[in-house]
Order: C-alpha cells, then structure tokens, then sequence
C-alpha cells in the first residue's frame, strides 16, 4: 500500500487496488529488482507526498524523470541539492530570472521549496531506466496521473497548470473545470526551449491568476 500522509490518500486510496496499477507495480518489482531505476523507490511518489490535494495551486507536468545518477528525487524538473541542474532546470532559472527578475543560483536545482507552497511538480510517468527515457512509458503510470489530474480538475479553488512540451499537452483535455487556467508552451529542454518556451512569462502569470483569485502568488526563488 502506499501511503502519502495527506488527503491523497483518502482521493486515491482504491487506485492502488486496479488491474492496471497491480500490473504497474509487478513491473515495478522487477524492474527495481534487475535493473537501476531511478527515482529510488521511496521517493516515487514525493510530487503528492510534498504538496497535498488541498494546497495544489500550480501544476507543473514533465515527462518522466532524470535518467542520471543521483538526479531524480519524485519532483519533475527538481534534483537534490549537491547535484548540477539538468539543461531543462538551467534554462527554467533562465525564464524566471527573464520574467520575474528572480535569480536561482544555477548550482542549486532542489525545488522543494515551490512543492511546499503548493506547486504539485508532478511528472506524467513517474519512473524510468538509468539512461533510457520514457522506457516506462506505456506501462500504467499515464492512467494514474491521469486519474491525479482528474481529482484536481474536480476542486473548485482556481488551479494554473503548465504545460510544457507534448507529453504535458497530451493531459490538456483531462482539464475542463472552467475555474482553472491551462497555460501551453514548448519543453524547456534545449532541443526546443527556443520555440516557445524562452518567453513564455508562465511564472508570472500563473502568479497573476493566483493573486486575481484571492490567492498567493508563489515564490519563485528557491529557499
């Protein structure tokens, strides 16, 4: 059973007992027992474990995690503190700094400090083989972040969901409670950054929605 030590756990308790998530987590075993899998099994499911249902404001979707050693700690685009940022982090402190100012030291890339205000770094397959990305695609994760999306497109509470790159647009229609705002631009990766991610100001205006709202904007710098 896995346990968040939130009101996840009462939104999701009966995923865990699906046909597809018993298949998901046989997988799983294997995988971990035969193979480097990253993240380390308990940190999974961090992204839900971090930021509770309840204080979801912004949703950040990636792909799947870092594929590099030590890297992957269950928050997308985040790594643990001791660890360079990936290019995709480095150019993500380069659009904040652009949009808000904000100047994230690039030597630090640990974003638990955004997850703790309520921003759900959620990724949409949750693990993957050393050095082989998406090589968990398709085997059951997309149906439960799926079902994490749904229970959030539920809450009446205005949410801003960024959604970067194909995989993050493929959940947009998942989103349609007309209290929430969906804000879609390219991948920060350097493959394609520069065909609308560089510009995009989505921390800005995520923070202006929250404020419009009667929420507070969240801190971008990292604590």
């Amino acid at each position: 059973m896995v346990y968040f030590g939130n009101d996840w756990d009462e939104i999701l308790a009966g995923e865990f007992d699906k046909p597809y998530y018993r298949k998901l987590r046989a997988f799983l075993k294997s995988e971990y027992a035969t193979k480097t899998i990253y993240p380390p099994m308990n940190d999974i499911y961090n992204a839900l474990r971090y930021t509770s249902f309840e204080n979801t404001r912004v949703v950040i979707l990636g792909q799947d995690p870092y594929h590099g050693y030590g890297q992957a700690h269950g928050l997308c685009f985040s790594v643990k503190a001791g660890i360079q940022p990936p290019p995709s982090l480095q150019n993500i402190f380069k659009e904040i700094k652009a949009d808000t100012g904000i100047e994230n030291v690039l030597s630090y890339g640990e974003l638990t400090s955004w997850a703790k205000q309520g921003v759900l770094l959620l990724n949409t397959v949750l693990t993957v083989r050393e050095g082989n990305a998406n090589s968990h695609k398709g085997m059951g994760w997309e149906i439960f972040t799926d079902r994490v999306i749904s229970e959030l497109n539920r809450k009446q509470t205005p949410i801003v969901f960024l959604l970067w790159g194909a995989n993050a647009r493929n959940k947009a229609a998942i989103i349609d409670n007309p209290v929430h705002t969906k804000l879609t631009c390219a991948h920060p990766s350097p493959l394609s950054a520069y065909n609308g991610f560089f510009g995009c100001r989505h921390f800005s205006k995520a923070n202006e929605i929250l404020i419009a709202s009667g929420q507070k904007p969240i801190d971008w710098k990292l604590k």
